[in-house]
C-alpha cells in the first residue's frame, strides 16, 4: 500500500509539474474542459520535449497507454498538437511550431547516437568516422549506420566527409530543448557563442 501511494504521489507531481507548463499554453483552452490534469501535462511536455514518442511520452508522465492514447488523440484533432511517423515511431510537436525539416532534425536528436554525431559534428565540422565512434564510444560501423540514416533524412551529407545539412539549424534545436536532450547537449548549449562563427 505504501509503495502504491508513492507512485501515486510521484505519478501526481509530475502530472502537475508539466501541467503547470500546458497551462501557459496559448492553446490551453483545448484542455480546460477535461477535469484531468493529463492534457495540460501533455501539452507542457509536448512543449518542452519536442519529437518525444508515445512511449516516452506515456511513460514520463506515468500515464496509461489508453489514457495517453485518448488526449493525444483529442489534442491532435483539435490542433494543440501534431504528430509524424517516424520509422516504428510516432512523434509529437506542439501545432505549428516546427517546419518539416525541423520535425524530421528533432526525432534524430531524441536517439542518442545521432545526435551525440550532431553534437559532435557541430563542435568539429572535419569530423572522421573513427573520430566520431572514438567520441561516442562506439563501433566504426554503428557510426556509418547512423551516417546513412541522417543523409537519407536531409540532415547529413556524405559527398565529402561528413557535412551536416543546415547546422545553424540544428545547433538551434538542441540550445532551445538542452534540457530535454541530456548533458552533452546542456554542455554545447554553454559554448554556443564560441561554436557559432560569423562570415561578415
Amino acid at each position: 500500500m505504501g509503495r502504491e501511494g508513492h507512485v501515486d504521489e510521484s505519478k501526481r507531481a509530475t502530472l502537475r509539474r508539466f501541467a503547470a507548463l500546458g497551462a501557459s499554453s496559448p492553446l490551453v483552452g483545448f484542455a480546460r474542459e477535461s477535469e484531468s490534469d493529463a492534457p495540460d501535462a501533455l501539452l507542457g511536455y509536448v512543449a518542452a520535449t519536442p519529437g518525444a514518442h508515445f512511449s516516452k511520452v506515456r511513460d514520463d508522465l506515468q500515464l496509461g497507454t489508453g489514457e495517453t492514447q485518448h488526449h493525444l488523440r483529442r489534442l491532435e484533432r483539435e490542433g494543440a498538437v501534431e504528430s509524424r511517423e517516424d520509422g516504428e515511431y510516432r512523434r509529437y510537436f506542439p501545432a505549428d511550431r516546427f517546419s518539416e525539416f525541423e520535425q524530421v532534425a528533432l526525432g534524430y536528436l531524441r536517439r542518442e547516437t545521432p545526435r551525440g554525431m550532431v553534437v559532435a559534428l557541430l563542435r568539429e565540422p572535419d569530423a572522421t568516422g573513427t573520430a566520431l565512434a572514438d567520441e561516442l564510444g562506439v563501433s566504426a560501423p554503428t557510426v556509418s549506420k547512423c551516417a546513412k540514416q541522417l543523409e537519407t533524412a536531409g540532415l547529413l551529407s556524405r559527398t565529402d566527409g561528413y557535412d551536416l545539412e543546415r547546422p545553424e539549424t540544428l545547433l538551434l534545436l538542441l540550445v532551445q530543448h538542452a534540457d530535454s536532450f541530456g548533458p552533452e547537449a546542456a554542455r554545447l548549449a554553454a559554448d554556443a557563442d564560441d561554436i557559432v562563427s560569423y562570415d561578415p
